[in-house]
């Protein structure tokens, strides 16, 4: 049962999947909330950025229904079961980069797959093997547009996907099948929402924020002294968090000189809180999260500090411009449109790798190799933590293709 004086969501849920297969559709069925707003998404259908919508999940004491409505369609009365956040992650190929950073700052995904579709689709695969390098194994499998085709394809299907997942981190998953444009079966999938784990949060150590997007919020014309400061959006991972804290964020603002990048930490201060549609006075990590701040709306403008982390002053490690890390490689490269599978090669000295280090995502060049740990020089910095996971892609054919994960050592 939901808490009445806990106003942050629980978990936070990724819709992850293939393009097109209908995520953005199901938030909205699950949320009431249509995350395209971005205006090259609307014109090009496909989302882009990561999407942010949060859900009351009620059940109805008459009939035991599973609802987001504040009264049940049969007219009963309903109880809150649970609160989450649902994170709506790009499918498109170019954009895998995108859905690894909201990949760091989930608990559990909805893996969303066309049930119109041969399966599977080239994204399914790479996205599921992205949970896997991020460490995310509580995974519902939705099958979606089920009135697009017949019992028996769909049951083809079902059995398809059950061959699929064996031997995978999504192998006791759910399947729920729906269709999200009709609204049907939906109730089904959030009872299995309600049945994920919530996982154990660490409240006592020094706060870590994952900064996911970064906005200023005030309209054209808006006079100086009515003006709010930028918006951080993200995950608070571990600690507290509360108005009035002075916060750094790092790596922070990139300037050159010389020739050379050079980053400047950057400090401020917290003035507000907010999970949704609730006010906050103190934060838990727990589900998605927006701190309001003291900066200058035009440094958290369009996305410019996503990929950043915030801290308590003084308490984020250095940067570093060189890290050492655990490599676990897949047996071959999916997402690729090649029509057998691409074995993936052993990692070279001097070759460059794209990494996704929580929200953000770095070039680095291996410098050496020794075993299976592997010391890489960073293009752009990050902060390190020792035990992260990261998610490793190598370029084949123009394409940064998701090849293993590491941990930092």
């Amino acid at each position: 049962m939901v808490d009445n004086k806990n106003k942050q969501p629980e978990l936070n849920i990724g819709l992850v999947g293939h393009i097109d297969h209908g995520k953005t559709t199901l938030l909205y069925q699950l949320t009431g909330v249509w995350s395209d707003k971005h205006s090259e998404e609307l014109k090009r259908g496909i989302t882009i950025k990561l999407g942010y919508a949060d859900s009351l999940i009620r059940k109805c004491e008459k009939c035991g229904k599973f609802t987001t409505k504040p009264v049940c369609e049969c007219g009963g009365k309903v109880s809150e079961i649970r609160y989450v956040s649902f994170v709506d992650a790009p499918g498109h190929e170019m954009l895998m980069a995108t859905m690894l950073g909201g990949a760091a700052i989930i608990d559990a995904a909805l893996l969303v797959i066309a049930a119109n579709e041969p399966f599977p689709q080239p994204q399914t695969k790479e996205h599921l093997l992205a949970l896997e390098a991020k460490g995310i194994s509580q995974v519902i499998i939705v099958q979606n547009k089920l009135d697009l085709i017949t019992k028996e394809e769909a049951k083809k299907q079902y059995d398809a996907v059950k061959k699929f997942i064996k031997g995978t981190i999504a192998e006791n998953a759910t399947i729920i099948p729906i269709c999200a444009q009709q609204g049907i079966n939906i109730g089904a999938l959030l009872e299995a929402v309600t049945k994920l784990k919530i996982p154990e949060h660490d409240t006592i150590s020094k706060p870590l924020f994952l900064i996911a997007r970064s906005f200023d919020v005030n309209k054209p014309g808006t006079k100086p002294k009515d003006l709010s400061g930028g918006i951080l959006g993200g995950s608070l991972k571990k600690g507290k968090l509360k108005i009035g804290d002075i916060i750094e964020i790092k790596p922070g603002l990139a300037k050159k000189k010389h020739d050379k990048t050079e980053y400047y930490a950057i400090k401020t201060k917290i003035t507000g809180l907010r999970a949704g549609v609730n006010k906050l006075s103190e934060a838990l990590p727990s589900g998605s999260l927006a701190i309001q701040t003291s900066l200058d709306p035009l440094l958290a403008k369009a996305d410019s500090l996503a990929g950043c982390v915030a801290g308590l002053e003084g308490t984020l490690p250095e940067l570093a411009y060189k890290i050492k890390i655990k490599i676990n490689l897949f047996k071959e490269i999916v997402g690729a449109k090649a029509k057998e599978a691409i074995k993936i090669e052993q990692l070279k000295t001097n070759e460059n790798l794209l990494l996704s280090v929580n929200t953000t995502t770095t070039v680095g060049l291996i410098t050496s190799i020794h075993n299976n740990t592997t010391e890489i020089a960073l293009k752009i910095p990050i902060v390190s933590f020792p035990g992260d996971r990261i998610g490793i892609a190598r370029n084949y054919q123009g394409h940064w293709r998701l090849i293993g994960w590491g941990e930092i050592q």
